[in-house]
């Protein structure tokens, strides 16, 4: 990442959030970029900007690339998933005007069109829609993509986080640490990962989240850990093989239509 900031990313990128570096690559001037959210593709089909061409993109996404460290079955990416979540605490008039609220939100008509609008789905049914087929070339790949069992390997983000905010706070702080040249990237995750397992001995201390309150294990050597099913891996000898430059019309092979029932 850090490299690759340096190397290939415009020069003021170290010093963006991530929120101003959304918008960047509409404008234009990126060539590839590297971190893609779905959710970007809205504000990259708008007509009249740079990297359109009347109602086509000029750019494609692509499947996913995978390292040195890839397995056949490991995720290729991930999707944030929410729901509806009614609170017992909720008075029942208010909870029953939410639940009518989410099934009116969710349903065919205003999924489909929720769809259209910012081009993420949450119906089998909106991305097979006949509307999609038609729409499909003007938005680079993404219906194809999520027609086809590729979008399995992006698997959802799992488990919540326990006091989110608290805990990004320290992923920035370390990461610009890293990105300045003042902590190597290994003394940049280093320190991470002690500063939130502080937090996280606090919250388990003090309980407030009961039985979905974080329960850290007690330090062990590396080695324990690295060897236990379905652990991380080891560091490699080699992390950066020679790349493999594989023809783009070869790679969409692997998105192939895949229909599914809702």
């Amino acid at each position: 990442y850090v490299e690759w900031l340096g190397k290939y990313a415009p020069p003021t990128a170290g010093g963006m959030t991530f929120g101003e570096s959304g918008p960047v690559p509409a404008q234009g001037a990126i060539a590839q970029q590297i971190f893609w959210y779905t959710a970007f593709t809205a504000d990259m089909v708008k007509p009249g900007i740079a990297v359109m061409d009347g109602d086509k993109p000029k750019w494609r996404m692509a499947p996913s690339p995978r390292g040195a460290y890839y397995e056949d079955g490991m995720k290729l990416g991930y999707q944030d998933t929410g729901a509806w979540t009614l609170m017992k605490s909720t008075p029942t008039k208010r909870a029953q005007a939410a639940w009518l609220y989410a099934q009116f939100t969710t349903s065919k008509t205003v999924s489909l069109k929720k769809s259209h609008v910012g081009l993420t789905f949450i119906r089998e049914s909106d991305i097979w829609d006949e509307s999609m087929t038609e729409r499909a070339p003007s938005l680079g790949g993404l219906i194809e993509f999520y027609r086809s069992n590729s979008r399995v390997l992006w698997t959802p983000t799992g488990t919540n986080v326990p006091d989110y905010p608290r805990l990004a706070q320290l992923w920035w702080q370390d990461i610009g640490d890293a990105i300045s040249g003042d902590k190597t990237p290994q003394a940049a995750m280093d320190s991470l990962a002690a500063a939130q397992d502080k937090i996280l001995r606090r919250l388990e201390r003090a309980g407030i989240q009961g039985e979905c309150g974080p329960k850290l294990n007690k330090p062990r050597d590396p080695e324990y850990w690295l060897s236990q099913p379905g652990s991380p891996k080891p560091k490699l000898a080699n992390e950066k093989p020679q790349g493999i430059t594989v023809d783009y019309d070869e790679l969409l092979k692997s998105w192939a239509a895949t229909p599914r029932a809702e």
